[in-house]
């Protein structure tokens, strides 16, 4: 059913593949492998001729006498196979304050500009809690949730240049582009190429790759981990050390990222300063981390659940409060403790009183208070605007901001989450063992008892 035949100097196969009923003709190089087995059929599809590019992924064109249409990939290796629906599982909120649920779902090939990525692991975090309790102001249902994974790309869309197939990747839920004005400035790791359509929990180009029961499901946070595969932009994804576990630096694509980065980079935390971390959860953890690594003298630990205290000095925390301890508002605590209070506040919570809070602890004069936590819908933060008056400054922070440095000191050599380029470093530095990872895993649990992660981690067990 195959022949071979030279032509100049590559070694071209001609074949028949199935696509649905019908068949095409094509031709590869055979890059050193066999060819797939053809299968033959009566009905056929007449191709003119198909042309190939690149070395390895091959996105193919089929040029059937006046139209044109993309017919599929193949990959030059050991699995020839043709790009395709996967149906698998994945955990669906079909709407909100209700409990998730595994269903089997459809995901899309990828189209132009897209990746496909086998999901191995992924972490719960708050903000899937956020938009599941209903809070969320762009949160969308029925939708696969989840931004927290790391796994291996099985497909490319046409186009896609920075991954390929088998590579060890993390979604990003921030993108970068490189080209918008944003990715442009050293200010800001925002970007702003799919914003619109990722806000919509859609593709870029408006659509869906997710279907469950003919239903079409919402993407979210153009991640969409809770589920076995998953479709991202290529933009919103970066490729990884392959040696790194997945299970422990899938955890980078979010929290421990944020919480470090807001105290290297919106803060610049500097060597002496005495400091102070409202929620000591995974982003208080990590925030902590990042004022141990700057050479903060005194870290203080906030936070109601007094069992969060040892793990809190663990990563660094000097000592920890618990506000229900005192009479007086924790601000006028901190403020007497410190002698007019810290030269940095993190608010890791996401709770307007607290940011207020946090802010109203800060030193007069020069007092930074950084926002984390990310609040519910029309909720607003308020404070007497003698606080800003008298020099304290209220900043915010999304993926640890960002600040570009040439300088090769390990800590500005770090910041700098401009998110495709800088999350393969983190990645690099826990494998270096230059940050806590593994630390911030307290259960390992299947995808069907999801459910039971996030009553875990609402009620802040190890």
């Amino acid at each position: 059913m195959w022949s071979c035949r030279e032509r100049r100097r590559e070694e071209i196969v001609l074949c028949r593949l199935r696509i649905g009923h019908s068949f095409l003709t094509h031709r590869y190089l055979l890059a050193g492998e066999d060819p797939p087995e053809c299968i033959s059929c009566q009905e056929c599809l007449t191709v003119d001729h198909i042309l190939l590019h690149c070395s390895e992924y091959h996105h193919i064109r089929v040029h059937c006498r006046d139209s044109e249409r993309t017919a599929g990939q193949y990959y030059l290796g050991h699995n020839f196979k043709l790009r395709e629906t996967i149906s698998c599982k994945a955990v669906v909120a079909w709407e909100a304050k209700k409990p998730l649920t595994i269903e089997t779902v459809q995901v899309a090939p990828p189209k132009a500009g897209e990746v496909r990525i086998k999901i191995l692991a992924t972490g719960v975090c708050h903000t899937d809690a956020y938009t599941l309790d209903g809070f969320d102001p762009e949160g969308l249902f029925p939708v696969i949730l989840g931004h927290e994974g790391g796994g291996i790309v099985e497909s490319i869309g046409e186009g896609v240049t920075s991954v390929k197939p088998g590579d060890h990747v993390i979604p990003l839920y921030i993108p970068q582009c490189g080209e918008c004005k944003f990715c442009k400035s050293p200010k800001t790791n925002l970007c702003s190429k799919i914003r619109s359509t990722q806000g919509a929990g859609k593709m870029p180009d408006g659509t869906s790759r997710f279907t469950c029961n003919g239903k079409e499901l919402y993407h979210f946070m153009g991640c969409s981990t809770f589920s076995e595969y998953t479709v991202v932009a290529e933009v919103s994804v970066c490729k990884v050390n392959p040696e790194a576990p997945l299970d422990k630096v899938c955890l980078l694509g979010c929290g421990i990222s944020t919480g470090y980065g807001a105290a290297l980079n919106t803060a610049k935390v500097e060597v002496g300063a005495n400091v102070a971390v409202w929620g000591l959860g995974a982003v208080g953890l990590a925030t902590i981390m990042g004022c141990k690594k700057a050479g903060a003298a005194r870290i203080i630990g906030i936070d109601i659940n007094p069992d969060k205290f040892k793990i809190a000095k663990e990563f660094g925390a000097t000592e920890c409060i618990n506000p229900k301890d005192h009479q007086e508002p924790i601000q006028t605590v901190l403020v007497n403790m410190t002698d007019g209070g810290l030269d940095y506040t993190f608010e890791c919570i996401g709770n307007v009183a607290t940011m207020r809070a946090a802010l109203e602890s800060c030193h007069k004069g020069w007092g930074v208070s950084v926002v984390i936590g990310v609040a519910a819908a029309g909720q607003e933060i308020s404070t007497r605007p003698f606080q800003l008056v008298t020099g304290r400054v209220w900043k915010g922070t999304a993926f640890g901001d960002v600040l570009y440095s040439s300088n090769t000191d390990p800590v500005s050599y770090l910041a700098g989450w401009k998110s495709r380029e800088s999350v393969p470093k983190l990645v690099d530095s826990y494998m270096k063992k230059e940050i806590k990872v593994d630390e911030f895993v307290t259960h390992t649990m299947c995808l069907d008892k999801i459910n039971e992660a996030f009553d875990l981690m609402h009620s802040g067990k190890r």
